[in-house]
């Protein structure tokens, strides 16, 4: 019983830390969207440039937590205890995805300011819809081909490889073809409810301010 627990325990600690790890990759474009699009300044400085390459490079990394859920079926298959499962694991992967995703659509909400601010409004959606493919790109690699992001500055020669050579396949086409449009159906319908809802905060602090 002793041990049984113990490896219950194990498995628990190991799916927090991996939810963990997941969520500190799919906020790292977006802690350096603000640096990137939000900062008061258009000038593109060589670190400014950098800073997009690693901004790119990354991004996959918040909307590919969608693709996570094997890991909570695999989590419910594992758990003979409902409670654990109701409670604990569909609560905990479903927030996380909620989050990572959220991060992802506030990036390109930053990212399409941006590209306001600079008078490149007509190019917003074209560049929601490249952004999504070139995610949709990097999910497939990272889920299918178990690449990093890292693996661009590590091994370049090997991504670049690996990725013309899936690009030329009918089936991971396909497979990435589909994933784009579920970023983009689902970054629509988050798009509108965050803007909603800073749109609601914005008037309550002015409604508050006016009330002074």
């Amino acid at each position: 019983m002793v041990q049984n627990l113990y490896q219950k325990w194990d498995y628990l600690s190991r799916y927090n830390q991996w939810i963990a790890w997941n969520l500190f990759l799919a906020f790292i474009p977006l802690v350096i969207s603000f640096y990137l699009f939000r900062r008061p300044s258009t000038q593109r400085s060589p670190l400014w440039w950098i800073g997009l390459a690693v901004y790119i490079a990354f991004l996959p990394n918040a909307p590919y937590v969608l693709t996570d859920i094997i890991h909570l079926i695999q989590a419910t298959w594992s758990t003979p205890s409902l409670w654990v499962v109701t409670f604990f694991y569909i609560p905990l992967h479903l927030g996380a995805i909620f989050v990572a995703f959220e991060a992802y659509v506030v990036s390109l909400i930053n990212q399409s300011s941006y590209l306001r601010r600079i008078g490149l409004k007509q190019y917003i959606f074209r560049a929601e819809l490249l952004t999504h493919s070139l995610c949709a790109i990097g999910i497939y690699l990272g889920r299918f081909l178990r690449l990093n992001s890292w693996d661009i500055v590590t091994a370049p020669k090997n991504v670049i490889v690996v990725t013309l050579n899936e690009l030329t396949g009918k089936g991971p086409l396909a497979v990435m073809f589909v994933t784009a449009i579920i970023l983009t159906i689902l970054y629509w319908i988050m798009k509108q409810v965050t803007i909603g809802i800073l749109l609601r905060i914005r008037e309550w602090r002015n409604d508050s301010h006016y009330f002074d």
